[in-house]
């Protein structure tokens, strides 16, 4: 259970980061319902949970370039934030968004940083049945020369500026992109 008390702790103390007040209350009223959920389900950090499980993302950023790396999800078919479902070997959430981006870049040197910077809740099927994903998402940083790997759970990789990111990206990745982006300026 350290991971499903990491996740009430981060939430519990975590105020939402966003300049617009609807968005900054749009997320904390979503902060919240995880909050309520985890209370809940007892199993709400594992995939096995049908009726949802928290996930851990991160949009990685380059330290000092103006580059932003998606994936392109083999199932969704969209360029997406590198992330997943948490694992047991995971004692935080952060521990697991590092290892998602880890293991979906190929790069080592992920550094993730300790507060999320935003949530999203999103109907997906895993194992063929409807469930809802809720995410928890944080910004990584990997140096300049990293070089990323493309792994099985990805179809492609590719950097982005961050002045540009691609035009088929969905609402809850720009939301992202654009809160990642505006805490590194």
């Amino acid at each position: 259970m350290p991971l499903h008390d990491d996740a009430i702790a981060v939430l519990g103390a975590w105020e939402p980061l966003q300049l617009d007040p609807r968005d900054r209350q749009a997320q904390a009223v979503l902060r919240d319902s995880y909050l309520a959920f985890l209370h809940q389900q007892p199993d709400g950090m594992w995939r096995e949970c049908r009726v949802g499980h928290l996930t851990a993302s991160a949009l990685v950023l380059r330290e000092s370039t103006n580059q932003a790396l998606l994936t392109l999800h083999p199932i969704v078919g969209r360029w997406l934030q590198l992330g997943g479902h948490c694992e047991p070997t995971d004692a935080t959430l952060v521990e697991a968004a590092a290892r998602e981006a880890r293991e979906e870049s190929g790069i080592a040197g992920v550094s993730i940083e300790p507060v999320p910077v935003r949530l999203d809740r999103h109907e997906v099927r895993c194992a063929g049945l409807p469930t809802w994903h809720l995410d928890v998402q944080y910004l990584a940083l990997v140096p300049d020369d990293a070089v990323a790997r493309i792994s099985a759970e990805s179809d492609d990789l590719q950097w982005w500026s961050v002045d540009e990111p691609p035009a088929s990206v969905d609402a809850s990745v720009q939301a992202l992109w654009r809160d990642a982006v505006r805490l590194r300026a």
